[in-house]
Formats: structure tokens, C-alpha cells, sequence
């Protein structure tokens, strides 16, 4: 059933909503006197964060990271799904269109705990400090990802064309997730106007910010690591260059010689001795080794 009561205390009563439909919607709206383009933010998939207060409704739309893996990294509804909260006097409602962990894993906690001592703006607080873990965990799984491909870049001596399209799109992950966390700074700084102590709205605003600080070092690494596999790949096939250019140098005086005696003339030295195709092989061998010598002085 999309619409759950997942508990009730003595002040305050908590309503989670699944995947709404528009009746869902209209429920609410009914129900419980919540403005209809409230409600239709929350099934809006590429809607961005954002805190509205209209009556005594205060709408906050936030938006947490998810673990599925999409092909395309295009907008933010493929790195993280929205999660409504919508705080009415004694009531709170939720409301999300795929599974929320951050919800999973407060049931969990409150399943342990004496809900009539829960606050309902604590429940809220609580919630979005899940939201932020949940970007947090994101953000550690992406650094172990580039651990990884750095140790098969440059340990292993891996070149291969996949690699580079693991780390565009490791960027580009990177990249969608700083905006969506700096995006929330809106929904975040409006805890302050709840029934909660400076110092806890402090703790998310915090959060907010060591998770932002994390994927900017993310976001620098992967593309300082994207600049080296490049250089790296330009290096390799310079070296290939390099060995075809010495085996350049060393077959083109013979290659020159033998063009020369396979010219159909008549009259040309050497041509009908007995000796004369030993000789040849001789020059071309003592010219090959006097290369090899030059270019080992050389150093090259």
C-alpha cells in the first residue's frame, strides 16, 4: 500500500507515502490541506531541492543518493532519487517514488528506541542527516572506484580505451552530485526555523559541507588522474614511434643499397662477380653495426 502510517506517538504522527499516484495526491491534498503544487513537486523526477512554506505546511524536497547504475549520467535523476518531507503541526509525511534507505535505516533506528520521546523536527533533522550520509557513502565508494583504477593504471600497466570511460563517467558522477549538494544549502539552512538547537542544525550544515569538500577533492583527482592517463597514453605511443623510427634508421642505407642493384642495367659493378652477392650482405652488415655504435654514443 503506497500510503503508510509508519508510527504514531503522543505529539507527533509519522505517514510515509511510495511511489504516489495522482488519487494518492489528491488524498493528501484532501486530507490534510496541502497545496496541490506541493504535491506535484514530489512526483516530478528531475525536480531540484528546494524548501517552501505556504500556511502551516513547511515542504522540504530533498534528494539522496542512489546505488543504481545508469548508462547515462545526464541529469540528477540518475545519481539520486527525491525524498519530500512535508512538516504540518503533529504530523510528518514523506513521500518518495523509489525505496528510500535513508527511511529504511531511520525505521530501524526508531524500531529501538521510545518514539514518545522522539521530537517531530528531531525526526526531520534526523532524516536529513541520513540524506547527507547517504552522499557521504556515495562519495567514499567513488574514491575506492579511482584507488582501483589508478593501481590498474599505473601498477599493472593497463591502456586500455575502457579506463578512460570509467573515469568520464567517475567525473561526471562527481560533478552531479557537487550540485545537488550545493543546490541543498536552500532546504538545509531552513532547519534553523524549526524547534531544534543551533548546535544540531550546525551538526547538518557540517555535513553538508565535509560531504561538498569530498567531491571537490573527487572531482580533482579524477581529473588530474584523466590528464595522466592521457600523458601516459601519449607517452606509450611515442615509444612506439621512437622503436619504428630506429628500425627506420637502420634499414634504410641497406634498403637504399638494395634499390640500387635491383636496377635492370647491364653494366653495373660488381654485378657478375663471383664474390659480389656476399660482398653486398658484408656492406650492409658493417653498415648496420656502424649504426648501432653512432646511436649507442649517442645515447639514443
Amino acid at each position: 500500500m503506497p500510503i503508510e502510517q509508519k508510527y504514531k506517538a503522543k505529539h507527533w504522527e509519522w505517514i510515509d507515502v511510495t511511489a504516489p499516484t495522482e488519487e494518492d495526491l489528491q488524498f493528501l491534498h484532501q486530507r490534510y490541506h496541502i497545496n496541490q503544487l506541493l504535491l506535484e513537486d514530489t512526483i516530478d523526477p528531475n525536480h531540484l531541492p528546494k524548501f517552501e512554506e505556504v500556511g502551516d505546511v513547511k515542504f522540504f524536497l530533498t534528494r539522496e543518493a542512489t546505488d543504481l547504475e545508469r548508462r547515462t549520467l545526464n541529469n540528477i535523476s540518475d545519481i539520486s532519487s527525491k525524498l519530500g518531507i512535508f512538516l504540518l503541526p503533529n504530523l510528518i509525511i514523506t513521500t518518495h517514488r523509489t525505496k528510500s534507505k535513508s527511511i529504511q535505516e531511520m525505521c530501524a533506528e526508531l524500531d529501538k528506541e521510545d518514539i514518545d520521546l522522539v521530537h517531530r523536527d528531531d525526526l526531520a533533522l534526523r532524516l536529513a542527516l541520513k540524506i547527507m550520509k547517504s552522499f557521504d557513502d556515495e562519495s567514499s565508494s567513488l574514491l575506492e572506484l579511482l584507488d582501483v583504477m589508478e593501481n590498474e593504471i599505473f601498477l599493472k600497466n593497463t591502456n586500455d580505451s575502457v579506463q578512460i570511460r570509467r573515469l568520464y563517467k567517475l567525473k561526471r558522477k562527481s560533478g552531479l552530485n557537487t550540485r545537488i549538494l550545493n543546490i541543498s544549502g536552500e532546504w538545509i539552512s531552513k532547519f534553523k526555523t524549526l524547534d531544534l538547537e543551533d548546535v544540531q542544525v550546525m551538526d547538518l550544515i557540517d555535513k553538508q559541507k565535509d560531504v561538498i569538500a569530498d567531491f571537490d577533492h573527487l572531482n580533482a583527482q579524477t581529473t588530474n588522474m584523466i590528464s595522466m592517463f592521457l600523458a601516459l597514453s601519449d607517452q606509450k605511443a611515442n615509444q612506439v614511434m621512437k622503436l619504428l623510427a630506429i628500425y627506420s634508421v637502420y634499414f634504410l642505407p641497406i634498403t637504399f643499397i638494395a634499390g640500387i642493384y635491383g636496377m635492370n642495367f647491364d653494366v653495373m659493378p660488381e654485378l657478375h662477380h663471383k664474390y659480389g652477392y656476399y660482398i653486398i650482405l658484408g656492406v650492409m652488415a658493417t653498415i648496420v653495426f656502424l649504426t648501432f655504435l653512432f646511436m649507442r654514443r649517442k645515447r639514443w
